[in-house]
């Protein structure tokens, strides 16, 4: 009989998961692809969920859902926003909302992908019963 930590490895590499959409990182081929959200889509849609606060002249923002985990100075956010790069993207630690702007980046990608591309294709989808968008509804009398 294999050791336990032997077991989980042969578990973790040939099994898939019941809902692998619903995964924040993938780590079934040597490619390895995580899920990330842009913080400054957050700005730019007002996201409900971020937060901000000042502290030594300074406002800092973050997730209340805590989508990605850092709080960010806002200045340096749009100071980096200017340049033609951007601020760039932030791995999730908890599954992105709705509103989130969400994409799977491949940490390895070049040269260690197999023959017959993405062993787990799933992952790069949307997870099921999550609208990709939000509704508003303005009443009027």
């Amino acid at each position: 009989m294999q050791p336990p930590a032997q077991r989980l490895e042969a578990l973790t590499v040939t099994e898939l998961p019941l809902r692998p959409q619903d995964e924040l990182e993938c780590r079934r081929c040597e490619v390895h692809c995580d899920k990330v959200v842009y913080p400054s889509a957050c700005v730019e849609r007002a996201c409900p969920f971020m937060y901000a606060y000042e502290e030594f002249g300074h406002t800092y923002i973050g997730c209340m859902q805590r989508v990605y985990g850092v709080e960010i100075d806002l200045e340096m956010l749009g100071e980096a926003e200017a340049r033609s790069e951007g601020f760039g993207a932030m791995r999730t630690m908890r599954a992105p909302l709705p509103m989130c702007r969400v994409e799977v980046e491949e940490c390895y990608g070049a040269g260690r992908s197999g023959d017959l591309g993405c062993v787990n294709p799933e992952f790069h989808e949307l997870p099921d019963g999550t609208p990709t968008f939000k509704v508003f509804a303005q009443l009027t009398d």
